[in-house]
């Protein structure tokens, strides 16, 4: 009786799953959003430190041993 076009072939997605996809994408494009002003800020946190700022956070990370960070210490200090 409608053929092709009165009930949407029979799957079903003009009448109640299209909205999820919709706001799949939605979600999906905040969540990218979010993301990138995190990344931004993160970049933007060790850019107003000095060298000795990001030697501490660097020793007290683990990613230098306390000779390294005394070392280190020596040469950036005048």
């Amino acid at each position: 009786m409608y053929g092709f076009h009165g009930m949407g072939c029979g799957i079903g997605w003009g009448m109640g799953f299209g909205w999820i996809v919709g706001l799949v994408i939605l979600i999906l494009i905040i969540l990218g959003i979010i993301k990138a002003i995190n990344y931004y800020n993160k970049s933007q946190e060790d850019n107003g430190k000095s060298a000795l700022d990001v030697l501490r956070k660097r020793f007290a990370k683990g990613e230098i041993s306390k000779e390294e960070f005394e070392e280190m210490k020596k040469s950036i200090e005048p």
